[in-house]
């Protein structure tokens, strides 16, 4: 063996790859020599905090991933669940934080296509797109550039691709001043019988590379992803890829048109790690040795190096073993789309990965250790403390409930984000039955005359800081009630566990909490995690921000005629709470908008009580009763009731039972909806309701054009719209994205 190694290993190289004494030292008795330059980036990409998990592994192991729908649940590109007459979807979510903050366009934008590879890889058809975007304050001097050039990524690569964004979540908290964050969700339509998946089998085959030509855009970007921001952040700009959507839109069609034809034994993205890491799993998974021959590497660029090569993340590309009878077929399909196809080296049955580059053999490793033996760490972690119960009198009340309502209607974290989805396509493909806005979003399944899919996102990242344990159970719960309310079945769910630095104890701790309210929600909820991705390190000169760990969840509505929407009432319908009073101020948007505090505990969720009250308002969805829905979470019932009217255009009359208005109208406690029933069925519904045995009120009558609660607010629906509607496009000073980033 002849190991190319002219670039000199340095103590400084090393630390500047991640890579830790203890680390190193296994590296060296793996490899059983000092590494060349090009198998330091390699160990360096497979075994970084973004590719392996190492010090998340052991608590992802906790969380519920089987189910009686689940077909592939986490460790392939996506989750797969099955959803009748032999179709399934097929989801993921992942994070493309550090890349959005450095360059926010760019960032966002191959965040988008990243995440619609992993799907289509799987042999999927993307229907559907969400992100959940967090920045910075409004007032800070870069959240409307970063706001601007995040939205305008979002909306070019996948308005280009041609995939709805049909729901989603933007927040903003002085938190994520220095690391914003971009979570991407994609979800297609496959069939059951023709998933492809990254194992590879068989001996001797042909390993080819596929899509656009490898550029030295994204080296090093799972690294950089792996490590905390500082002042130096504008240095890390070169890591940062490159997107280009049409290209993606024909490797689209041409992967799917090459998996008719049988011709694919294994397929992976070149995601996070490039060239690296999609032939370390495609071999390691499937017991195999790879050889790759650099040489035959499209490239577009002159004189890169193998280390370039390896690590290089341009967009847009995939590895594939090919059945070797079927490759001139295969290559006509991607010559024909205008895309690469290159025969790059051949499975092996020596367990290793070799590179050859010029001539020269640059790397020659142990390809199960690479992709098996990353190290696992059990990282020191403090329990979070908690705060006992706070009761409503202790929070002042506001001095005008007009007033109140009105500012949080129009503020940052309530307004209406219309100005950032009318950015976004939500229509093309033509099955969206639901836009942004609602509780979730909706697309009809193509080919089927009844059935869609609602998609949801959500998390309150304000009380997984007060309570990690609380806020990961309501997390899953909020978004279990968005899908409940559109009238879909919750099917499964994807994670995107965004914390700080792991190697401080309290923030080890923060995840830890969360992780094990998620497992605990999930498993009470019927909605098994079947993918995602954990994004650590999210800290800038040793601030975290607040931790957010983002759920998307799945459901499946039978009879989209029976769907129920936020703004579908009509005059006379009776308003029902289901669920009880308001009591819960502490960490509330009425709290930090209105009190100007961030302090007490998280509200508790009664798991039990959620999937009882869930499960009652799905069935009276599906039974026909409710004419509208809507779940009550931030800002409580006021806003809630306000949403729906300024939905519906329909003002309502509601008297309801008050111990503490304030806490009635704003509390936060969970477990809660709003329904609105034809007035012929009211009573009918209401013995229903008290036959189930779940809390319920009646409360109001749709109808006029005010809102008005007992003898606190009196408000005409157009100003609670006016309010609603101004903030973003204020805020943005422009009415379109390109303005805005000017």
């Amino acid at each position: 063996m002849t190991v190319n190694n002219t670039h000199a290993i340095t103590p400084q190289l090393i630390a500047d790859h991640g890579i830790n004494d203890e680390e190193y030292a296994r590296i060296l008795e793996l490899t059983g020599r000092e590494p060349t330059f090009t198998e330091l980036g390699i160990w360096s990409a497979m075994w970084n905090e973004h590719c392996s998990y190492k010090s998340s592994k052991k608590w992802l192991k906790t969380l519920p991933t089987d189910g009686p729908r689940v077909v592939y649940g986490p460790g392939e590109n996506a989750g797969v669940v099955d959803i009748g007459d032999g179709d399934v979807v097929v989801f993921k979510m992942e994070s493309h934080n550090h890349p959005s903050f450095i360059e926010p366009y760019q960032g966002a934008a191959t965040g988008v296509g990243g995440i619609l590879r992993d799907v289509f890889t799987m042999g999927a058809r993307p229907i559907a797109a969400m992100n959940a975007l967090r920045f910075g304050a409004p007032d800070h001097e870069k959240t409307r550039h970063l706001v601007a050039g995040v939205v305008a990524g979002i909306g070019g690569y996948g308005n280009s691709f041609g995939v709805p964004t049909v729901g989603g979540e933007v927040n903003f908290h002085p938190r994520y001043n220095g690391n914003i964050l971009v979570n991407a969700f994609a979800a297609g339509i496959a069939r059951g019988d023709a998933i492809y998946i990254s194992k590879a089998e068989g001996v001797g085959l042909p390993v080819v590379y596929l899509g656009a030509k490898t550029g030295r855009d994204g080296v090093g970007g799972a690294t950089m992803a792996s490590a905390e921001f500082d002042d130096s952040i504008d240095e890390k700009r070169p890591t940062v890829q490159v997107g280009d959507p049409f290209t993606e839109k024909c490797l689209l069609e041409a992967c799917l048109e090459l998996m008719a034809t049988g011709a694919v034994i294994a397929i992976q993205d070149m995601g996070a790690a490039g060239l690296t890491c999609s032939a370390v799993e495609m071999g390691a998974r499937g017991d195999l040795g790879i050889r790759l021959n650099l040489d035959d590497v499209p490239a577009r660029e002159d004189s890169m190096t193998a280390y370039e090569m390896m690590l290089s993340e341009s967009q847009e590309r995939m590895l594939m073993v090919l059945r070797p009878e079927k490759e001139q077929e295969a290559k006509t399909i991607f010559v024909k789309w205008g895309l690469d196809f290159a025969v790059v080296g051949e499975t092996t049955d020596d367990l290793r990965f070799r590179i050859q580059h010029q001539g020269q053999e640059v790397a020659d490793l142990p390809i199960k250790e690479l992709g098996d033996e990353a190290p696992e760490y059990d990282r020191p972690w403090v329990e979070p403390g908690t705060y006992s119960q706070q009761s409503p009198h202790l929070f002042a009340p506001p001095d005008d409930y007009n007033h109140a309502l009105l500012k949080l209607l129009g503020s940052p974290n309530l307004s209406s984000r219309r100005w950032v989805w009318e950015q976004y396509d939500t229509m093309i493909q033509g099955n969206t039955l639901q836009l942004p806005g609602g509780d979730a979003g909706v697309v009809r399944v193509d080919g089927h005359a009844t059935k869609a899919l609602a998609f949801s996102s959500d998390v309150t990242p304000r009380y997984v800081e007060a309570d990690p344990y609380e806020g990961g159970k309501q997390a899953v719960a909020e978004c279990y009630r968005n899908l409940i309310a559109t009238g879909s079945e919750p099917l499964a769910a994807t994670d995107n566990l965004n914390f700080g630095n792991p190697e401080k104890p309290e923030i080890m701790g923060q995840f830890v909490a969360a992780v094990r309210g998620i497992g605990e929600a999930c498993s009470s909820l019927g909605m098994p995690i079947v993918s995602g991705n954990v994004s650590l390190y999210n800290e800038t000169n040793g601030e975290a921000i607040l931790p957010t760990p983002t759920i998307g969840g799945v459901g499946l509505i039978d009879d989209q005629e029976k769907m129920a929407r936020i703004g579908s009432a009509d005059d006379r319908d009776v308003l029902f709470l289901i669920g009880t009073e308001g009591t819960h101020l502490a960490r509330s948007i009425y709290q930090y908008e209105i009190l100007e505090e961030e302090s007490g505990p998280a509200p508790a969720v009664d798991l039990l009580m959620e999937k009882t009250r869930g499960d009652f308002v799905l069935a009276a969805i599906r039974s026909g009763y409710a004419s509208a829905c809507h779940d009550i979470s931030d800002g409580g019932l006021a806003v809630a009731l306000a949403e729906m009217c300024i939905a519906s255009g329909i003002g309502a009359t509601c008297t309801i039972d008050i111990t503490y208005a304030h806490a009635a109208l704003f509390g936060e406690d969970q477990s809660r909806y709003i329904i609105a029933v034809d007035d012929q069925w009211a009573d009918m519904f209401a013995a229903n309701s008290e036959g189930s045995g779940v809390s319920f009120a009646r409360i109001g009558v749709v109808g006029g054009d005010r809102l008005v609660i007992n003898e606190f607010v009196d408000l005409s629906v157009k100003d609670m719209k006016d309010a609603h509607e101004a903030w973003f496009p204020n805020f943005m000073g422009a009415g379109t994205v390109a303005q805005a980033a000017e």
